[in-house]
């Protein structure tokens, strides 16, 4: 059964007035899925095909010219050059034909893209499945979402995540990336990715990471970048404009999917979810992935920071529209406790009026206003708030 994305009216809106369209996103996001859907009466090519791949090669221009209405090109990636090629048909027909790409690897097809289509395709990213599209998730319990992630074979199939996450990592991380870093020892970038596991929610620092994992600084740092470039992990930056104030500058470190990052802890079922020291800082990530997802499916850049000063007063994270200012706190918590609204009330201080709103984001059941500052339930943030805020 096919599943509805969020992002469609997006991709169909868009394929009014460009002649390519362009889907990002991981690997088993959907992207393939999607994309045969929406365009059913385009026929489909896969370039991961060996014989697909060695014909769009050799031959781009008869290829191509296969395609009077245009086509669905999978995983593009894997035949960057043919882009360039693409660029003078769309020019020649560009009111009759339609190509539709996919790719799972931003860091092989962006400056090929951005060099060969600019103006002539409309960019568009696809994480996993958003909460409101997941079947079933709103009757299963936290521990099990953060757990199972949002992948959508993982939503969909009985399979277990631990299962999923172990070949996915297997076949496709360990694959894609170490062909992109041609990293001779494997070990060291197993090591190295459990480390960014470890450090979830926390702030970026190649130089540690560098220590621990027994590399160079520069390793680390095109180490992440490949790792951003592919939908595994990414930095949500600081927030510091215009504030006369000591602040950190350094990024924090968070996966695009709590799964895979479960999966990387080592932690393999409910159980160990419920003991784990990172469980709150997991439900953190998953609320900014939702909002990631939001921005992703309307077509926006998404506008995300969070606040930290030198004195470790911080905020989880603050959304920016315009002048005005959102400012979330994020708990994991069950249970309510005034405490948890403290950095919220302090921060007044700091932005004023350019506040429009401030939320406690937790995992209880109370939803109030307390003074400025609306309590709600996780759920009902993913349900009906988050979308209905935009």
């Amino acid at each position: 059964m096919y599943i509805r994305r969020n992002i469609e009216p997006e991709i169909l809106d868009r394929a009014k007035f460009y002649p390519v369209i362009t889907i990002t996103g991981p690997r088993q996001s959907g992207k393939t899925t999607l994309a045969k859907h929406l365009f059913n009466k385009l026929p489909y090519y896969s370039l991961e095909d060996p014989d697909i791949r060695f014909f769009a090669e050799n031959d781009p221009r008869a290829f191509l010219k296969q395609f009077k209405k245009g086509a669905i090109l999978d995983e593009v990636q894997n035949v960057p050059q043919l882009l360039s090629y693409l660029q003078q048909i769309v020019d020649e027909n560009r009111d009759e034909i339609l190509f539709v790409l996919t790719g799972s690897n931003q860091f092989s097809m962006m400056n090929k893209i951005t060099q060969s289509l600019a103006g002539r395709t409309a960019l568009l990213k696809l994480l996993p499945f958003s909460f409101n599209e997941s079947p079933g998730i709103k009757d299963i319990s936290t521990n099990e979402i953060l757990l199972e992630g949002f992948y959508p074979l993982v939503q969909t199939t009985e399979i277990k995540p631990y299962l999923f996450y172990q070949n996915y990592y297997e076949t496709y991380l360990e694959r894609d990336v170490r062909q992109l870093i041609q990293v001779k020892d494997l070990s060291l970038f197993q090591k190295f990715i459990k480390l960014c596991a470890g450090r979830v929610g926390n702030l970026y620092n190649a130089s540690s990471l560098a220590s621990d994992a027994g590399v160079a600084v520069n390793t680390v740092r095109s180490w992440i970048s490949i790792l951003e470039a592919s939908y595994i992990l990414y930095r949500l930056v600081p927030y510091y404009e215009n504030i006369n104030k000591r602040l950190i500058k350094s990024p924090k470190l968070y996966f695009y999917d709590t799964g895979l990052a479960a999966y990387l802890l080592g932690i393999e079922n409910t159980t160990q979810m419920s003991r784990d020291p990172l469980r709150g800082a997991l439900f953190e990530n998953m609320i900014i992935n939702e909002f990631l997802k939001n921005s992703f499916n309307s077509g926006l850049s998404p506008d995300l920071y969070f606040y930290r000063d030198s004195n470790h007063f911080e905020i989880d994270l603050i959304r920016k529209s315009g002048h005005e200012l959102t400012l979330y706190e994020i708990k994991s918590a069950q249970t309510f406790h005034p405490d948890f609204l403290k950095g919220l009330k302090r921060i007044k201080k700091t932005f004023g009026e350019r506040i429009k709103d401030m939320y406690l984001i937790y995992d209880g059941d109370i939803e109030t206003k307390i003074d400025d500052i609306r309590l709600l339930n996780f759920r009902s943030l993913f349900l009906n708030h988050l979308s209905s805020d935009d």
